[in-house]
């Protein structure tokens, strides 16, 4: 045994609990075992940071080759989640990278964390990449699973046996910022369902570069009841330069919605997007939007996944650049 290697005989002791029920807990077979007692062994596990050297072990007898990937269906999307452009086109991306890795795929959506669980252990998957769900939604799977997974874009502050890949939310909207002002925009309304996280951080880095004359719009996520409330915002709208969406998907409902007013878009106002969905280059006027690298993510996270299964990750958050794509969507007031 490795000089200062945590052994199961030494957590068992450290508690009084039979080397049996240790055993039982780190391989999910609870169902005779208290949940004081479960928590007791999970909080050591993970203090003497057992977990990594685990995994190491349980995966390197899992031969499933199966990946999985668990979207939250979260209502914005009324339905319609995987039809998403940053989605579809991130499945692209991961679908490719772990074929290359020799691993299949496969894909849930789902808004009830307890799912998770359940799908990966009804396939003996060997990790999961999960995209949209929230700190506490992780954390619970980090209590109930002991496979390691990748999270796209999550938040929260205590990481474990997995690993979080997120953008550089705050320099897009810097980088948006910059790009509208140099062309003399000095009025610019940032649109969005929510005032959190990424969406607030986008928000921020607009806000840095134009100050006061940055402001937020929290729209409705439902497509009816929004556009509703831009017939109800028009005036108020049409105050500002420019339109700063948080993701393409509202920038384009947008354009949609002024064009159908007789508002043009960008000679009355402008309209930046965030995510480079490809509609953005077949609409008209085309999009200028921030690019995230949707590839490198995917090659990133598979390579988490491959550290994680080896134990040579425990915590690791990954922060990828992105870069505005300019295009025809944002006029010249200078």
């Amino acid at each position: 045994m490795a000089e200062g290697r945590v052994r199961i005989v030494d957590i068992a002791e450290e508690l009084g609990l039979s080397t049996a029920t240790v055993s039982n807990v780190i391989h999910g077979k609870t169902k005779k075992i208290s949940d004081e007692t479960v928590k007791r062994v999970q909080a050591l596990l993970e203090e003497r940071q057992y977990i990594p050297s685990m995994a190491g072990l349980l995966l390197a007898q899992n031969d499933s080759r199966i990946i999985g990937v668990v979207i939250n269906d979260h209502e914005k999307y009324e339905g319609h989640v995987l039809e998403d452009g940053f989605i579809s086109s991130s499945l692209n991306c991961l679908s490719r990278e772990l074929e290359k890795a020799g691993y299949f795929i496969m894909v849930k959506t789902t808004r009830d964390w307890n799912e998770i669980t359940r799908f990966a252990s009804m396939w003996n998957m060997e990790g999961l990449v999960i995209i949209g769900f929230c700190e506490q939604d992780y954390k619970k799977l980090r209590e109930s699973m002991r496979i390691p997974f990748v999270v796209y874009d999550g938040v929260f502050r205590n990481q474990g046996q997995y690993a979080n890949i997120i953008i550089d939310n705050y320099d897009g909207g810097k980088q948006v910022g910059n790009h509208l002002r140099g062309r003399g925009h000095r009025r610019v309304l940032c649109i969005s369902d929510n005032a959190e996280h990424v969406d607030r951080e986008r928000y921020e880095g607009l806000e840095e570069v134009l100050g006061t004359g940055a402001e937020l719009l929290l729209i409705p996520m439902e497509w009816e009841e929004r556009r509703k409330f831009y017939g109800e915002q028009l005036e108020y709208i049409k105050g500002f330069d420019a339109v700063f969406a948080v993701s393409d998907y509202y920038a384009l409902d947008l354009m949609t919605f002024l064009q159908e007013q007789g508002i043009r878009v960008p000679e009355d106002i402008s309209v930046v997007g965030f995510d480079d969905n490809p509609l953005c280059r077949q609409v008209y006027p085309r999009l200028t939007t921030v690019c995230q690298d949707r590839q490198r993510r995917a090659e990133e996270a598979v390579h988490i996944l491959a550290e994680l299964k080896e134990g040579q990750c425990r915590e690791k958050e990954i922060v990828l650049p992105v870069k505005l794509i300019i295009r025809d969507s944002v006029a010249d007031k200078s």
